[in-house]
């Protein structure tokens, strides 16, 4: 969705300005209070949020000075009195009591966000838990010869400022806060402001699990109520050694004049290629998968679908036969006055309908007793506002092509050259080799779900903060971690 600056800072004060209305305060925990388990879920550690007002609020602070110096002096005692093995043990206490909260973060996200499908939002917390890699990935290097020995090693920053989004709130603090706790550091979260609570939630959680494991207070905290200033003092802040942002571009672009180490992930429209060897029933059952997950929030989900002419009708009936809805043309005109609006500048994706389920979609509409339906799609040409959107809604274009070359330049017009995630359904090697090489980005995917980049059905780990514009790809601890070179020379510490 390609929004300007402005536009997302009117947008983040209108939300903080219209909240208090309609979101309760961030609540807080007691520490021992034994509670009955929360409907949908429960809370593992034997405590749950309150309303009560307390001194100490596990991570959670008023100001962003406050949270700053809390994530400063844990990080201080993380690196003085904690070895690699401590935080490996960290880490697993982290797993084990986090995936006996999925169920909960998802109920809680969904209701506060408003976005997405609540099952699936339990298998991408379980998706961060347990994907995303620990200290196992820092690998030392050794270098011996006649002249000595030198190793290099990863060390940690320090203090790391997080920007998060609300298509994954939950997600992407436990994914960031494993990889930045295995790599050494602190980190302190600047969240959406339209998922706040269940951030607040979460990590508190996490610094109650540390704590009691053994671990140091603070290790992650977050501003109560964050704001566009306190995303500045975050950024301005001497002590916060790197900046990490996931969101749109506008965003990432606003972190990269820091003048800090920016790590950023930024927008994606990822498009699909189906040419005419690929398997059709595969390619329809993986694309309404990944398609229709979690309506569409995700920005490596696919986001449009150019099909060569000879498999078109078929790949069509398939999807249908997955279950997806075949728009018309007169339902078509419908939803896309439903969902998008239009200006001067041209049509926008309405932000009353991102995330919301394809059924409920329907029935504005007037089309009634489709309430299960995961995913529309709709036959369209390849300029149509529904390729060139990043829409985030469950609502997949789908373009006949002459051949693959016009399958490739159409696709390479709606990715925009975000080099963010494309996938190809095909059982030609020339061919998956053709786009890939053309559309260069960070994640392409051959004959499965886009999902699969992510690990999710596919090898390799997870991340939830995907760095094409800053080129560290899928991240992980190594990505927050700094190179250090120790030297010992004259041949020392060989022994032939």
């Amino acid at each position: 969705m390609q929004i300007s600056e402005q536009d997302i800072n009117n947008i983040i004060k209108q939300v903080i300005a219209g909240m208090a209305s309609n979101i309760n305060e961030v609540k807080t925990y007691v520490p021992g209070q034994s509670v009955a388990p929360l409907q949908g879920g429960g809370c593992s550690t034997g405590v749950q949020p309150c309303t009560e007002s307390i001194q100490y609020n596990y991570g959670v602070f008023d100001t962003m000075k406050d949270a700053i110096d809390a994530a400063f002096i844990a990080q201080q005692t993380y690196a003085d009195k904690y070895q690699l093995k401590d935080r490996d043990k960290l880490i697993s206490v982290l797993r084990e009591k986090l995936s006996k909260e999925a169920q909960n973060l998802a109920k809680m996200t969904a209701e506060e966000t408003g976005l997405g499908r609540y099952e699936d939002k339990i298998q991408k917390n379980l998706l961060v838990i347990n994907k995303t890699p620990g200290i196992e990935v820092l690998n030392t290097k050794a270098i011996s010869g006649d002249d000595g020995l030198t190793i290099v090693e990863c060390a940690p920053y320090g203090v790391i400022g997080s920007i998060t989004p609300v298509t994954n709130p939950t997600e992407t603090i436990i994914n960031n806060v494993i990889s930045m706790i295995a790599a050494g550091n602190s980190v302190v979260f600047n969240v959406h402001p339209s998922a706040k609570r269940v951030c607040a939630y979460t990590v508190q959680l996490i610094n109650k699990i540390i704590e009691d494991a053994g671990g140091p207070r603070n290790l992650a905290t977050m501003i109560k109520e964050p704001s566009l200033d306190s995303v500045k003092e975050l950024s301005q802040d001497s002590r916060i050694r790197l900046l990490v942002g996931t969101g749109g571009m506008p965003m990432v672009t606003s972190l990269l004049k820091s003048g800090k180490k920016v790590i950023g992930a930024g927008a994606g429209n990822p498009p699909v290629i189906v040419d005419n060897t690929a398997n059709i029933p595969r390619a329809a059952r993986e694309i309404f998968k990944g398609a229709s997950f979690d309506n569409n929030i995700l920005c490596l989900a696919e986001k449009s679908v150019f099909v060569e002419k000879e498999v078109y009708a078929d790949f069509l009936y398939n999807m249908v036969e997955q279950g997806a809805f075949l728009l018309n043309y007169d339902n078509l005109q419908k939803i896309m006055s439903l969902v998008l609006t239009h200006d001067s500048d041209g049509y926008h994706v309405s932000k009353d309908w991102v995330g919301k389920d394809a059924g409920k979609m329907l029935q504005a509409i007037g089309i009634s007793g489709k309430e299960s339906c995961r995913l529309l799609i709709c036959e369209v040409e390849h300029n149509h506002p529904f390729v060139l959107l990043e829409q985030l809604m469950p609502v997949l274009p789908i373009v006949k092509c002459n051949n693959l070359e016009e399958a490739i330049k159409y696709a390479l017009i709606a990715e925009k050259g975000n080099r963010h995630t494309a996938s190809m359904f095909s059982q030609s090697i020339d061919n998956l080799t053709r786009f890939a090489r053309k559309v260069e980005t960070t994640i392409f995917v051959k004959n499965a779900s886009t999902l699969a980049g992510v690990g999710f059905g596919g090898e390799g780990h997870t991340t939830m903060t995907i760095a094409g514009p800053t080129g560290e790809g899928i991240t992980n601890a190594v990505s927050f971690t700094r190179q250090r070179r120790c030297v010992i020379g004259e041949g020392g510490f060989r022994i032939i």
